[in-house]
């Protein structure tokens, strides 16, 4: 017989379970929406405007060893510039602190 500590560690962890699949699920939706345009469904910036901004190639492992995820956050709230000051990445407009915070382990998933 199951003790009612196991039944509700149980129901604790498929919960748990659930909501991750979730969160990436999300991630995945959001990187489709948001990013996808510019950095391609596999993060190697080969569409026309990745390539157009010369944009790095996010499955590159030495890539993304060049940046912390602090570093990724910062570029989702914050856009990117060139050195002489043109914006190459706009900031991630619409969507929560929580749903970029998602999307860095995402693009860390992308790494090949």
């Amino acid at each position: 017989m199951k003790t009612p500590r196991f039944v509700a560690v149980s129901i604790v962890l498929t919960l748990a379970g659930a909501a991750l699949a979730a969160y990436a699920a999300d991630a995945s939706a959001n990187w489709t929406e948001h990013c996808a345009k510019c950095h391609g469904p596999d993060g190697k910036g080969q569409t026309k405007m990745g390539k157009k901004l010369g944009l790095r190639d996010l499955a590159d492992a030495k890539v993304q060893a060049k940046f912390t995820d602090a570093d990724a956050l910062k570029a989702m709230k914050s856009g990117l510039t060139d050195d002489k000051g043109k914006t190459t990445m706009k900031a991630a407009e619409g969507l929560s602190e929580e749903e970029m915070k998602a999307l860095v382990p995402f693009v860390r998933a992308l790494q090949k």
